[in-house]
């Protein structure tokens, strides 16, 4: 989501395979550690925006799964497309008691369970693999095992949700 000059907020789901490329004026670096160079073919891009700063950030989709929507900020508790999301991975919100109270009596394995965007948005199988790795936690464990018979949470909860922190900040930071 990208918050628009007018109040409003633009929506942009990347799809399978769409991606954005920022044109840098010439001269420019690439921003992060980690660049992987996309096609230069251009039939499939298609928006590009012109920032002030002179750049473009172009949206490409060769499989056209990608979208976008411009929504009221007021509107957006509303929107459809946003009312079933889980919290998202790096927010205030997602920690080991809110896993813990969304796994408590799942009948899924944990790697489901991450999977499933109504229990925490935008964790996709890589990084729900490798926090699953970096924690020491089996995929196919129960998901109700993160948390007690109260719904207080294990420590596996709280190992896990440190490895997600962990796992996508770094990401963040390779670029």
């Amino acid at each position: 989501m990208a918050d628009l000059n007018s109040g409003d907020v633009l929506l942009m789901h990347l799809g399978m395979s769409g991606s954005f490329r920022v044109l840098k004026q010439e001269g420019a670096a690439t921003p992060g550690q980690f660049h992987h160079p996309r096609s230069d073919d251009r039939a499939h891009d298609h928006v590009v925006f012109h920032m002030s700063s002179g750049a473009a950030v172009v949206f490409n989709d060769p499989r056209r799964f990608g979208y976008m929507k411009i929504i009221a900020r007021n509107a957006i508790e509303d929107e459809p497309l946003l009312k079933g999301l889980g919290p998202e991975p790096l927010g205030n919100e997602f920690d080991a008691a809110m896993l813990a109270r969304s796994c408590h009596n799942k009948k899924t394995s944990l790697k489901v369970a991450l999977l499933d965007q109504r229990v925490v948005a935008g964790l996709g199988n890589i990084y729900v693999c490798e926090a699953l790795f970096r924690s020491h936690l089996s995929p196919r464990r129960l998901a109700a095992t993160l948390a007690t018979k109260k719904a207080e949470p294990t420590d596996h909860a709280k190992r896990l949700v440190d490895a997600i922190h962990s796992v996508l900040n770094q990401a963040i930071k390779a670029g």
